[in-house]
């Protein structure tokens, strides 16, 4: 019984501190929340909270703020994920369905993250090696002229334009889109190039140079690896709102987003083993980044997540919205790549 109402109170700190950004008092405590216990009670059980390293006192006759510590068993103790309103989910199937290909769900993901979340939004373009492909397309734009594309799974679209010697005719061109598909299609891209080698290092015969020719924009698509450690960015206005807590939070983090590599380890590896991941302050792989907390998650079609996209801010954030939020950004994402 007292462990819970502890908890109650911790909550209500953390609830308080995050929505006025002034440490919390026990007077104010229990004018603002129906704890059910005196004013007194609620003292003893801010000592107590203090004493155990959940709270602290940042200034002498001050109220107290959530320590990382304190965010943490916060965040463990949420039952539930706050569900989304109707107006949020309207929002999220507004935005992202009008998207028309991967780069537009990644702008539109970011764009909504930090909207949903006053945060800033970060979204891992899907990985290319983990990648199957979907589908090859062999297209004539002139009798010598070859437009490859290159769908995968993850949604993401490579084109390739093919200059040839010679002229091709429609015959030519679908027998070589059967033959490219028929080894490629359905394979991650690893063996999909392997596959594709054979068609002109295995042959007995002499390789027609437009299969060559196709063969090698192909293999050269499936090698690109830029995306591997693509990320998009936005939101960063919004730490305009961090002001008092500049230094310790706002700038450190305004650097780390210059550097993409950092962003990516802050967001972490893909997974779905846990459906909403929380780094809070010193948990984070950083230490110049101490006062940051992440809220992230993987997408992807399918079962596996590809990727990972979530927010990243001062650890006083609102942790229950963030989290909600970027569980249906993911979800929504998934599902579209997986419709695709």
């Amino acid at each position: 019984m007292q462990e819970e109402r502890r908890l109650a109170v911790l909550r209500a700190i953390v609830e308080d501190y995050v929505a006025t950004e002034e440490p919390v008092g026990s007077k104010a405590l229990v004018e603002r929340h129906r704890l059910g216990v005196s004013p007194a009670t609620v003292r003893n059980d801010m000592a107590a909270l203090e004493d155990e390293g959940y709270i602290t006192q940042p200034h002498t006759s001050a109220g107290r703020v959530p320590t990382d510590k304190g965010y943490r068993l916060f965040v463990d103790r949420l039952t539930t994920v706050k569900p989304m309103s109707s107006a949020e989910k309207r929002a999220i199937a507004t935005l992202l369905d009008g998207a028309v290909d991967l780069d537009d769900v990644v702008q539109r993901s970011v764009r909504l993250l930090s909207q949903l979340t006053r945060q800033v939004a970060i979204v891992q373009y899907p990985t290319l090696s983990r990648s199957t492909v979907r589908h090859i397309e062999v297209v004539a734009l002139a009798p010598s002229r070859l437009l490859v594309v290159l769908i995968l799974s993850t949604g993401r679209v490579e084109q390739r334009l093919v200059e040839l010697a010679t002229d091709l005719d429609d015959a030519a061109i679908a027998d070589l889109r059967a033959r490219v598909n028929g080894v490629a299609t359905g394979e991650v891209i690893a063996d999909a190039s392997a596959a594709l080698s054979t068609l002109v290092t295995g042959a007995d015969a002499p390789v027609p140079p437009a299969t060559q020719a196709v063969v090698e924009a192909l293999l050269e698509a499936m090698s690109d690896h830029r995306s591997d450690e693509r990320i998009l960015v936005g939101g960063a206005a919004n730490l305009a709102r961090y002001g008092d807590s500049f230094d310790s939070a706002v700038r450190p983090l305004l650097e780390a987003l210059e550097e993409h590599v950092v962003l990516l380890k802050l967001i972490g590896e893909a997974s779905t083993g846990e459906p909403v991941t929380v780094r809070i302050g010193h948990e984070g792989p950083y230490t110049e980044l101490a006062s940051t907390s992440v809220v992230a998650a993987g997408y992807g079609p399918g079962e596996e997540a590809f990727a990972r996209l979530g927010i990243v801010g001062p650890t006083r954030m609102d942790y229950p919205g963030s989290m909600a939020a970027v569980r249906a950004v993911a979800r929504y994402v998934s599902r579209i790549l997986d419709e695709a």
